[in-house]
C-alpha cells in the first residue's frame, strides 16, 4: 500500500519560481493536447497506450511545439493517459448500474460485465451507447503542475543540513535546485505543484515504512459514530477527535467575517470603477482582493482538520480490531436548503477525509473495517429499537423514559446493525425504517417475529434480532 506525502520549498527565489512556472505552462499545453485527442471513446477507450502517443509525437514532430525536455513531455502524456483511464473507469460504474437495469439474466450480465471490465464494450450496441452516455470527452485546465520521473532529479545536503531538490528545467544540463522545508528526501516520481510562489513535491512512499503503521491495533470490536463535536464516537462512549468542532467552528465564523469585508471592498472597487477611477479600483484588487494569503490559510486549515481526523481514528484502532462505521461514500441530500454558515460549519468534506481515515489506517494497521447501513441510527433508540426525539447532543427515547448521548447511541445502534439479517448495506432508507417500525410495534405489542420465508428463518435464528432481545 502507498501513501503520499508532500514536502514544501522554503524561502524559493522568485526567478526559479518563474522558471518553473514557465515549464508547467508548456508542460499544461500538452496535457490539454492529449484530452482533445486521446479523451474520448475512439482513444483511450479503443486501448490507447501512452507508448503509442508518444511514437505518434516523435514521428509526426509534434513535440517540437511544446518547447520542453523529452522526458517531461513523455511524463506529461503518460500522466494525462492515466488521468483519461480512471475518468473512463469512473463511468464505468454507472454503466453498470445500467446493466443490472437492463436484464435480469445470469448469462447476459456475466457476458456484459466481462466485456466492460475487459475494454470489449465497442463492438456491444447497449454497452457502447451507455459508455457513449456517461464518458463525455473532458477537458484539462491543469497548468501548473511538473511530473518528474525518479531517474531525472537528485537530492543533497548543503553545510546547514537543508535539503536542496534538484530537478530539470527548459534547457539540458540545467538544473532547477528547490531548498526544501524538510529533511526528508523525496523517493520515486515526484509531481511539483505550483502555487501562490511555493512549490508542493508530492511524492509516495510504501506505507509499511512508516512508524504509525508498526503499532498493533487492539483487540475490541467498536461501532463508530462521526459527530460535529468530535471526529468520533465509539460504541465505549468514548469520544476521539474532540477538538474537530472547535476547529470547524472557528474556521467558518473566520471565513463569515473575512467574506463579509472582502465583499464590502469589492463593492468600493466596483463603485471607483463605475466612476472612471480604475487606478484606485485595481489597488484595492491587488491589494487587498488576492488570493495568495486565502489559500494558504485554507490549507493549513484543511491540514489541522486532516491531522485531527486521523489521530482520532487511529485511537479507534489502538482499542479495536473490527470497527463498524457509517459507509460514508453515500451522498444524503437533505429536505431542507441550510444557511451558508451552518453549510460552512457542518463541512461535508471532512466526511470524505474521515472515510480516507477509516479505511487507510485500519488496513496500515491491520484491523477491519467494516461498512454497515447507518440509516435511522441516530433516531432509534439501541435498547428498545423505537424512535425517539434528537435534540443536539441528547436522544430521548420516550417507551424507555431515558435520555442517551445521542452519538454514544448512534454507535452502538451502527455496532448493532452490523449483524442484521434484514438491513443490509445497500437496503434503501425507506425500507429501513419499515423493518425498525414493524420491529417496534412487535416489540410493544410482545407479538413473535413474523417470519416471511424458511430461509429468514434461518437467518433470525443464525443472527437474533437485537431489538426484539432487548430487556
Amino acid at each position: 500500500m502507498k501513501v503520499t506525502r508532500i514536502a514544501y520549498s522554503a524561502a524559493l527565489n522568485p526567478g526559479k519560481y518563474a522558471v518553473l512556472q514557465e515549464q508547467a505552462r508548456r508542460l499544461g499545453r500538452v496535457r490539454s493536447e492529449v484530452w482533445q485527442r486521446y479523451g474520448s471513446v475512439d482513444g483511450v477507450g479503443s486501448g490507447l497506450r501512452d507508448r503509442q502517443v508518444r511514437d505518434r509525437w516523435l514521428a509526426d514532430g509534434t513535440h517540437v511545439q511544446f518547447g520542453v525536455l523529452a522526458n517531461a513531455w513523455k511524463e506529461t502524456v503518460r500522466d494525462a493517459i492515466a488521468d483519461i483511464a480512471a475518468n473512463r473507469e469512473a463511468a464505468k460504474a454507472k454503466v453498470r448500474q445500467a446493466i443490472a437495469r437492463h436484464t435480469d439474466d445470469p448469462t447476459e450480465l456475466k457476458r456484459m460485465f466481462t466485456a466492460l471490465k475487459a475494454n470489449q464494450w465497442i463492438a456491444d450496441p447497449f454497452l457502447a451507447r451507455q459508455m457513449r452516455k456517461h464518458w463525455r470527452r473532458g477537458k484539462s485546465h491543469v497548468h501548473d503542475q511538473i511530473v518528474v520521473r525518479a531517474d531525472q532529479y537528485n537530492t543533497v545536503v548543503d553545510g546547514r543540513g537543508r535539503l536542496w531538490l534538484a530537478v530539470p528545467g527548459l534547457q539540458r544540463r540545467k538544473m532547477v535546485r528547490i531548498p526544501l522545508s524538510t529533511t526528508v528526501a523525496p523517493t520515486g516520481t515526484l509531481r511539483l505543484i505550483l502555487r501562490g510562489g511555493r512549490v508542493e513535491v508530492h511524492y509516495q512512499i510504501d506505507a509499511s515504512a512508516m512508524r504509525s503503521s508498526q503499532r498493533p491495533c487492539g483487540q475490541a470490536t467498536l461501532g463508530v459514530d462521526k459527530g460535529y463535536t468530535e471526529a468520533l464516537t465509539d460504541s465505549d462512549g468514548d469520544p476521539h477527535g474532540e477538538r474537530l468542532g472547535e476547529l470547524l467552528t472557528t474556521e467558518s465564523d473566520r471565513l463569515k467575517e473575512r467574506n463579509r469585508r472582502r465583499a464590502k471592498l469589492r463593492s468600493i472597487a466596483n463603485t471607483a470603477a463605475a466612476r472612471g477611477d480604475h487606478a484606485k479600483a485595481h489597488r484595492i484588487k491587488v491589494n487587498n482582493l488576492g488570493t495568495v494569503k486565502r489559500d494558504r490559510q485554507a490549507a493549513r486549515h484543511r491540514a489541522r482538520v486532516r491531522t485531527e481526523i486521523f489521530t482520532a481514528v487511529h485511537e479507534v484502532v489502538d482499542k479495536a480490531v473490527t470497527i463498524m462505521a457509517e459507509d460514508l461514500t453515500k451522498r444524503f441530500t437533505g429536505r431542507k436548503k441550510l444557511p451558508k454558515n451552518i453549510n460552512r460549519r457542518l463541512a461535508a468534506w471532512t466526511k470524505g477525509i474521515t472515510a480516507e481515515a477509516l479505511k487507510n489506517v485500519s488496513e496500515r494497521r491491520g484491523s477491519a473495517h467494516v461498512p454497515v447501513n447507518a440509516a435511522y441510527t441516530s433516531q432509534t433508540c439501541h435498547r428498545c429499537g423505537a424512535f425517539g426525539r434528537r435534540s443536539g447532543d441528547r436522544f430521548h427515547c420516550t417507551p424507555c423514559g431515558v435520555v442517551w448521548q445521542a452519538d454514544v447511541n448512534a454507535a452502538i445502534n451502527i455496532l448493532h446493525r452490523a449483524g442484521d439479517p434484514d438491513i443490509a448495506l445497500h437496503t434503501p432508507p425507506q425500507r429501513v425504517k419499515q423493518i425498525l417500525q414493524d420491529r417496534t410495534d412487535r416489540h410493544r405489542t410482545r407479538l413473535p417475529v413474523q417470519d416471511s420465508s424458511p430461509a429468514t428463518a434461518g437467518r433470525r435464528a443464525n443472527n437474533p434480532n437485537r431489538s426484539t432481545m432487548s430487556k
